[in-house]
């Protein structure tokens, strides 16, 4: 079996210095908000050229905080628009729920998958105060594009990078310093993940990441002192360290990525699969290597009699969830369209050449 994912090999490439974090860790004697989180913080704002991050609990968490600490700063108010693509994963939904504030749903462009900025403008209204973008599946949105259409209109622009650690924009900046304030994830599965969950934030708003600061640990503006109405979200310290370990070779574990994709894209050639459109190389990190097929439970029968493991990222678009039923009137053909078609195939740092041909000989054959 091929496996689409095999975090056990990813990870097993770090046993000996996750060993030692543990073992400085154990020793350290100070096991929240500790020196791993002070010193990751560091680091991975270095690495996304932002003056700030901020770790917290969870992905979800990290867009949760971002837009409650603008309500906090007095930059957004309960019930507030959000425009957010409406074929992300529900999670960029959820926090802007519990944020208080209104998502509003915009279609995506079919071939990148990322919202479509001609939707954006005709989403705006008077109520809108804001945009989360979601760098879908590792591919950066056209932010020079939403970033004009911000400005123009005063909204702040928040990314969900959860999917696109390391990826570089076309004048040289990364993911999480391309808006206000940067989103991510570090669950396992993520290009940077960690040994369980853990989420950050990214901003050069030196008031924005004070406020995070006091949001993901109850409010406190000093030991005892509570000053807002806060929150337990906090970076494992643990977890903090072994980040580091695997950030070091992020960049190089994302070249793997794109240096599969290149494959997938130049040698699978089959009319009944619709390969995904990358514009930048050094903008799509490939956390996902998404086609889309026609007649999906065919094509998933096919792979599985051959030992190719796949999954759907993601079967049913947010606004068809039981939890967001009200929303289940609208109309979004092009969010339908690639829910109903897209797979995702095997891509990893750890995937090896042979596999890969493989895998390409079977697409070719459905």
């Amino acid at each position: 079996m091929i496996k689409f994912l095999d975090l056990h090999k990813i990870n097993a490439r770090y046993h000996d210095a996750f060993q030692l974090k543990f073992q400085e860790f154990l020793n350290s004697g100070h096991y929240i908000l500790g020196q791993g989180v002070t010193n990751f913080e560091t680091e991975f704002a270095s690495f996304c050229g932002t003056k700030h991050c901020i770790g917290v609990g969870t992905g979800l968490d990290a867009i949760t905080l971002i837009f409650k600490s603008y309500i906090a700063l007095g930059r957004l108010n309960e019930g507030d628009e959000v425009l957010v693509p409406a074929n992300t994963f529900i999670a960029s939904i959820l926090a802007i729920i519990q944020a208080g504030l209104k998502p509003v749903f915009v279609e995506p462009d079919i071939q990148t998958y990322n919202i479509a900025v001609s939707e954006l403008e005709q989403n705006i209204s008077s109520k809108t105060k804001a945009v989360l973008v979601v760098h879908l599946y590792g591919q950066l949105a056209d932010m020079n594009a939403i970033q004009k259409l911000a400005t123009k209109n005063n909204l702040l622009v928040v990314e969900d990078a959860a999917q696109a650690q390391g990826a570089v924009y076309s004048d040289g900046r990364k993911s999480g310093n391309l808006g206000d304030a940067g989103a991510f994830s570090f669950y396992p599965s993520k290009n940077l993940g960690a040994l369980g969950d853990g989420g950050a934030v990214t901003t050069n708003d030196a008031d924005l990441a004070e406020m995070l600061m006091k949001l993901r640990n109850y409010g406190t503006s000093s030991k005892y002192v509570n000053d807002y109405l806060g929150y337990n979200s906090r970076l494992d310290d643990i977890q903090a360290r072994f980040l580091s370990v695997k950030l070091a070779h992020l960049d190089a574990d994302n070249a793997h990525r794109q240096k599969i994709a290149n494959r997938y894209l130049s040698e699978v050639k089959n009319p009944k699969i619709i390969l995904p459109l990358c514009a930048d190389w050094k903008s799509h990190v490939f956390h996902l290597f998404v086609i889309r097929v026609d007649h999906r439970e065919r094509f998933i029968s096919f792979t599985k009699k051959h030992n190719i493991e796949i999954l759907i990222h993601y079967p049913i678009p947010p606004y068809k969830q039981k939890a967001l039923s009200h929303y289940s009137a609208l109309q979004l053909p092009v969010t339908d369209r690639i829910h109903n078609t897209v797979v995702s195939l095997p891509i990893s740092p750890v995937m090896e050449d042979q596999e890969v041909d493989y895998v390409i000989n079977v697409l070719n054959g459905f």
